[in-house]
């Protein structure tokens, strides 16, 4: 069965949809404000997510940047009472994969939930790779953070998975040539330092204060840990 989340402060609407979700098979579990609902997820896998905008402590695009910062693809469903076209452009530019307002029609809701699920069932064969906000996606061949891509090239991506894939392990530029371009490493070539360039500043233009790939003198590179 399916198990979705409603993060919803409002306690009677709160158990209406949890009564509706469960009479058509869904299961459920309740968060009642921004903060609880960050815990359950983290702590729980969920197939789709009821979000209300309007919550105690952090609010529901607090929530939704929580949820899309962690790697999560899981579908967001946004409930709100707003329903003028700039605050539902920015709802989903934010990551909210669809939205209804309220008051909202059960069976519009549980047609809207099915789709989305439908979708997120069309895309489960993706393999991601996930560090600390960052999330590679084999399957389209580039890197987010949240959910905005990196677009990066195809040897930036070969390099950036064999680094955050291993983000213990230091990689000297012979086992990166070797490794992504299937040939012997010359020693003097320049084209991995080139490359690792490219990939820090596609990063940098989206968190500039954030160093993730680190140098190690005198012998290669590195994910930067919490520690480094």
């Amino acid at each position: 069965m399916k198990k979705i989340l409603i993060i919803e402060d409002d306690a009677d609407i709160n158990n209406v949809l949890r009564e509706l979700l469960a009479q058509n098979g869904y299961l459920t579990e309740s968060a009642y404000s921004g903060t609880e609902a960050i815990m359950r997820f983290a702590a729980e896998k969920y197939e789709l997510v009821l979000l209300d905008l309007m919550l105690p402590g952090k609010n529901g695009l607090e929530v939704l940047e929580v949820i899309r910062q962690q790697g999560s693809f899981v579908p967001v469903i946004a409930l709100t009472a707003v329903n003028d076209k700039v605050s539902i452009v920015e709802l989903l530019k934010s990551g909210a994969d669809d939205y209804i307002t309220k008051p909202f029609d059960a069976d519009e809701l549980l047609a809207r939930i099915e789709a989305r699920l439908r979708n997120s069932a069309g895309a489960g064969t993706q393999s991601l790779t996930v560090f600390k906000d960052i999330v590679l996606n084999d399957e389209l061949y580039d890197a987010f953070i949240g959910d905005r891509p990196l677009h990066l090239s195809k040897r930036e991506f070969e390099i950036f998975a064999l680094l955050v894939g291993n983000p213990k392990k230091v990689f000297t530029k012979n086992n990166i040539y070797e490794s992504v371009w299937r040939d012997e490493f010359l020693g003097d070539d320049n084209t991995v330092n080139v490359h690792i360039s490219k990939i820090r500043a596609k990063i940098a233009a989206i968190k500039p204060n954030e160093e993730y790939i680190q140098t190690i003198w005198g012998i290669g590179f590195k994910m930067r840990d919490g520690d480094s």
